[in-house]
């Protein structure tokens, strides 16, 4: 598992403009990969909880990311696509 830090900082090294990034939480990284059609540019990180994954998560769609369409259940993997 990786620290919210960390997982932020992953994200931003990796992102220079959010509004052509997708963001989600899952419990199932590689099942929501092939269900968003196999994006290329594909990156997980697995989150110590499901709060902080969904804490990232709000933190990049408040800078512009969209939203994954949501899924029940746990979700401690947090991920982005384009």
């Amino acid at each position: 598992m990786v620290s919210e830090t960390d997982i932020k900082t992953g994200i931003e090294n990796q992102v220079t403009e959010y509004f052509g990034w997708t963001i989600g939480v899952t419990d199932k990284p590689g099942d929501r990969r092939i269900e968003h059609g196999n994006p290329r540019i594909w990156s997980p990180w697995k989150a110590d909880t499901e709060e902080i994954a969904r804490n990232i998560e709000q933190h990049f769609l408040d800078k512009g990311m969209k939203r994954a369409p949501g899924e029940p259940g746990h979700a401690d993997w947090v991920y982005i696509f384009r």
